[in-house]
């Protein structure tokens, strides 16, 4: 069944309730009224409402927003309007708890004239009693002017952070805010409206959409009370075993699976297909081509971990996973990139480990490449792509096809939010579709709390425990937890690299490689502007999300992002009310082109939600290496103006340029660190998509996590199998080497399996 559809409202065409509009019955971000005020006014001050001016454009035209009543509208809109403000305050409650205390007491200082002072200086000054103005009474113009202020403060560390994190949350919230009719007011202003998914849907030569492959299996655990859960595990071929006590109730499989995704979907599959017994735990909903929406807002909020706005601890990254059945390969841009050779040495020579080396890893790519139907040729490129085609042959540098896991005619901007046609094959409409023909259960909604672990491992390999299942808890739609002890001879956690390790340690496993080694491929973006005048037609949302990728050095490669109006809102730089309307205005005909390193700095897993990441000066200066060499492409295509995602905004307007003012222009362009560095007037935020390598593989418990089957070095009958196996970043779009050692693996624990069925 799909996901819970809200009381009283009738599913309609335009996809899912859930993914149409966000709704929230009550605000539970605890800020007091004097707090509220006093945010209230700062996301006024991020987003004034202004009065519309003439400006001439890019292309030498003159621009008057005066007459458009759509523009006239977008200025006068403020960020202190309506919800937006209770919204920013929601989300920014689900940061880390350091991110909160710095939200709340810089409110708090703001709240009174004395912190008010210390924190904006003479602005706050007036020439009447009481002379000192708190926060929300100064004039806005002043009020922008702290904030100003306070993105290039050099010491005013914990104010930079408060600032950065309600800028990002503000400027997604302002451009996602939806009416009624799953619209936002200044999409319109901005050349933005949602794709059409209902004529995508009929132009698609695709089935999938019209069916709900999975329904036979999935069980929607958020939507079904006590007895009606009970009654669908048992439909579901589930011996279900109640407790005396009533505590929790007990189901007995061969195996249990945390996470549907690349690894969970393909290890599904694989098992199932072998005759075993499956049970895979997701703790995301079900959703199908149908429901998706392609509306932002409600769609990151569904689709993705922590509502699309997870940020490292440290405030270096920003992080995208996908929390829905199908995990990642549900959301991801469709690149379908093999392991490249020199990679697959280097894991087997370097890091001693087989699987890697031997036919069968390269079987593995082509049986996942086969299953996923890849393609090698895009029919039609989107606007985006073609900027880097154009750039990258105008300078005589070359640029790859990159291959997806879609037809050649898949013209879709909106995968990253579900592809609507069913086009795009994630383990939802492929892998898992095959588990559950094989009689596996996914019990969607369902979060792990812990592998049981217990004594009496065989002591192979110095385990001296032994895995007998999961505990899990699912929670119905009126808020009351059931409680599931799943049984099973072996057991795989699969839930990726930021959430493999808390789970483990919860687990009670210690190896020192558990939670270590994370690799993020982090991604500095460079950006374009377009005018409709230029050659290059199309918008920055539309058409394949990555089908070009140029190589500027063998660490990195520059490719294309998906950005709707509120990512690209959240990410680009503030410089001020105005100037950011203005980028706004130019959303859909500003084309941005990112450089991702392999990184060889090394992060931390700390616990659910808490990530470290730092970049080394090496991949820091292979990211600076990649943005020059992307500033060039879109200077190259035809670009009016380009820039970075630098806090002081760093741009050049191209008209006339010559070489040696580029020259100059791109000796400026650096990557500096989040605004948690101190000393600086500058900062900016990485992105990260691909999570690696935190539960590594070694070939001993010193080397890693795991051992070369994916077998927990600690505890026998538990198994790893996802991106935090793999021992070093990969370099490229890792969804293709994930599944291919996940059906690696999978095969050789289906094996392992029957022998010990075989023998019990």
């Amino acid at each position: 069944m799909a996901a819970p559809t809200p009381e009283g409202e009738e599913k309609a065409a335009a996809g899912h309730p859930l993914l149409r509009v966000l709704r929230r019955d009550k605000y539970t971000h605890g800020l007091r009224p004097v707090q509220m005020e006093a945010l209230r006014a700062m996301c006024g001050a991020l987003i004034p409402s202004l009065q519309p001016e003439e400006e001439e454009a890019l292309d030498g035209r003159v621009d008057p927003p005066c007459g458009n009543k759509d523009l006239e509208r977008f200025y006068l809109a403020s960020g202190a309007d309506s919800t937006v403000p209770d919204e920013v305050a929601e989300l920014a409650s689900r940061c880390v708890w350091e991110g909160v205390v710095l939200v709340n007491v810089t409110l708090w200082l703001l709240c009174t004239r004395l912190g008010t002072l210390a924190l904006c200086g003479w602005l706050c000054l007036s020439g009447e009693f009481p002379y000192v103005r708190r926060f929300a009474d100064m004039p806005v113009e002043r009020q922008e002017e702290a904030l100003k202020g306070w993105t290039r403060a050099r010491w005013l560390i914990p104010v930079k952070i408060a600032f950065a994190i309600v800028k990002i949350i503000c400027l997604n919230v302002f451009y996602t805010t939806l009416t009624k009719n799953s619209e936002n007011p200044c999409w319109k202003a901005i050349g933005y409206s949602v794709p059409d998914v209902e004529e995508q849907r009929r132009e698609s030569r695709t089935e999938a959409s019209t069916r709900r492959s999975l329904d036979n299996g999935v069980v929607q655990t958020g939507e079904l009370d006590h007895a009606a859960l009970l009654r669908s595990l048992a439909d579901k071929g589930l011996a279900v075993k109640p407790t005396a006590s009533g505590s929790h109730h007990t189901l007995e499989c061969d195996v249990v699976i945390v996470g549907s995704g690349c690894g969970g979907g393909v290890a599904a599959a694989v098992l199932a297909s072998a005759g075993h017994k499956v049970v895979v735990v997701e703790k995301g909903d079900y959703f199908t081509a149908d429901d998706y929406s392609s509306v932002e807002g409600p769609s990151m909020e569904r689709l993705y971990e922590q509502g699309g706005i997870f940020c490292t601890t440290n405030v270096t990254t920003v992080l995208y996973a996908g929390a829905t059945v199908g995990g990642g390969s549900a959301v991801n841009w469709s690149a379908s990139i093999r392991t490249p050779r020199e990679v697959l040495q280097e894991w087997s020579r370097e890091h001693e480990l087989p699987v890697f080396a031997g036919a069968a890893y390269v079987q593995a790519m082509d049986a996942v490449c086969a299953r996923l139907a890849v393609t090698n040729v895009c029919r039609e490129e989107g606007f985006q792509n073609k900027v880097v085609r154009r750039g990258c042959e105008a300078l005589g540098l070359p640029v790859d096809a990159v291959p997806r896991n879609s037809s050649e005619e898949h013209h879709c901007g909106s995968c990253f939010l579900g592809c609507p046609t069913g086009d795009k094959r994630g383990t939802d409409t492929t892998w898992l579709v095959d588990a559950v023909q094989h009689g596996a259960v996914i019990l969607a909604g369902c979060k792990a709390e812990r592998f049981i672990l217990e004594s009496g491992g065989s002591g192979k390999n110095g385990r001296s425990k032994k895995c007998v299942g999961l505990v899990a808890t699912c929670v119905s739609n009126n808020g009351i937890p059931t409680k599931l002890r799943i049984e099973a001879r072996l057991s795989i956690s699969a839930c990726g690299a930021l959430m493999t390790p808390p789970l483990l340690r919860n687990s009670g496993l210690r190896n020192r490689h558990v939670g270590q080694n994370l690799h993020l491929h982090p991604v500095s973006m460079a950006w374009g502007y377009f005018p409709d005048t230029n050659q290059i037609t199309g918008k920055c949302y539309e058409g394949g999300i990555i089908t070009s990728m140029h190589r500027v050095t063998d660490r990195t490669i520059i490719e294309t992002p998906a950005l709707g109006p509120g990512a690209f809102a959240s990410l680009v730089p503030w410089e001020s009310g105005r100037d950011m309307k203005e980028r706004m205005r130019r959303y859909a005909r500003t084309a941005h082109a990112f450089a991702l390193v392999r990184d060889r700095a090394a992060g931390t897993v700390d616990g659910e939600g808490r990530v470290h990441f730092t970049p080394s000066r090496d991949d820091t200066e292979e990211l600076r290496k990649g943005l020059r060499r992307a500033l060039r492409i879109l200077v190259a295509a035809g670009a009016a103006e380009v820039g970075t995602h630098r806090s002081d905004g760093l741009r050049l307007r191209c008209k006339g340029v010559q070489e040696k003012d580029l020259e100059a222009f791109l000796d400026e362009v650096t990557v500096p660190r989040g605004p948690l560095q101190a000393g600086t007037d500058t900062w900016a935020l990485l992105c990260s998509a691909h999570q690696m390598g935190s539960c590594r593989m070694g070939a001993s418990p010193k080397d890693g996590a795991v051992d070369g089957r994916g077998e927990s070095w600690e505890a026998e009958g538990l198994y790893v199998c996802d991106g935090s196996l793999l021992p070093t970043a990969v370099g490229v779009n890792p969804m293709i080497t994930i599944q291919s050692l996940a059906y690696c693996l999978s095969v050789d624990i289906a094996e392992s399996l029957a022998q010990i069925k075989k023998h019990s």
